[in-house]
């Protein structure tokens, strides 16, 4: 599988919900004496490019061009999440809404465990993101893949139009979405729900040919070319009009989900734009999600990684 030496990514678009995840570290060896809660000592910090932002840090990270469109407020986070973006070389197509605070998730970690996470967030202005829409729109020609990342936070309530826009200029749409109507992603290249975000949609299913039943059924209602469905520790399962593959997990030892779901979705992004197939694109996606996992919080793979 190593294809380190031909591999040429190309140029990817990234549109949704941006955050900025905070990590505060410490020891923890007593209980407050206020409630029946541990005390942290916190000794250092960490920030990393959370949401949508951690997608396209993923994709960059695996050497496509990329670039980030969305929505932060005009404070000390959506200026740390510029400065990231520029360390990284992601161009900065953000949107600052002064009437908002940019989207923050702070975790707690002690002894290596999370023990507790505050988020901080408040939706966008419609001027802000009818701004946005236009620029989408202005930002299509230059990309060969346009990936969505919806976490409901307000980012994305254009989804459906600008699926429909990019679709009539040819482009492939790959879509992380949220929510129990999917309606609005119809049209979209692919869809890649996690196991209780499919099931939240269409059901419980009793065995495996139900669940394939359900997936297609889906599948052809929104017009999709494929759906990925990500099932933790069963694996991956890719519905196409004519073929259902499984990709069994190759996680070797789970230590934090958080972020997973943006490397997959990063993952079938760059390779779908270096020219892989759907099936060959899924089959790495699955590898790279193995290996995020391993690490702790929103991380990354590195090309040598992935190709090892």
């Amino acid at each position: 599988m190593n294809d380190l030496a031909a591999f040429s990514p190309g140029r990817i678009l990234v549109a949704g919900d941006i955050m900025l995840d905070r990590y505060w570290f410490g020891e923890v060896n007593r209980i407050s004496p206020e409630a029946p809660v541990p005390i942290v000592r916190v000794q250092r910090t960490e920030e990393r490019l959370g949401g949508a932002a951690n997608v396209a840090r993923n994709a960059a990270s695996l050497g496509a061009n990329v670039g980030l469109l969305g929505v932060v407020g005009d404070d000390e986070a959506g200026r740390l999440i510029e400065g990231k973006l520029a360390e990284l070389d992601i161009g900065n197509f953000l949107q600052r809404d002064s009437m908002i605070s940019t989207i923050v998730k702070l975790r707690v970690i002690g002894r290596q465990q999370q023990l507790l996470r505050i988020d901080f967030e408040s939706p966008p202005g419609q001027v802000v993101l009818r701004e946005k829409l236009m620029n989408f729109n202005a930002l299509l020609p230059e990309y060969s893949i346009i990936v969505m990342s919806d976490y409901a936070k307000g980012s994305l309530v254009n989804v459906a139009e600008m699926i429909a826009t990019a679709t009539r200029l040819g482009k492939r749409t790959l879509v992380d979405p949220k929510g129990d109507d999917f309606s609005r992603y119809a049209g979209a290249t692919l869809l890649t729900p996690n196991k209780a975000e499919f099931r939240q949609v269409v059901g419980a299913w009793r065995d495996e040919s139900e669940f394939v039943e359900k997936a297609q059924r889906l599948r052809v209602q929104l017009r999709l070319e494929a759906l990925l469905v990500t099932r933790s520790e069963e694996g991956m399962t890719l519905i196409t009009g004519d073929k259902t593959m499984h990709f069994p997990t190759q996680a070797r030892e789970v230590f934090d989900v958080s972020g997973a779901g943006d490397t997959v979705m990063a993952t079938m992004a760059v390779m779908l734009s270096a020219g892989k197939t759907l099936p060959e694109a899924v089959q790495w996606a699955n590898k790279a999600g193995g290996i995020v996992v391993g690490k702790l919080g929103t991380a990354t793979v590195t090309r040598e990684e992935l190709f090892a």
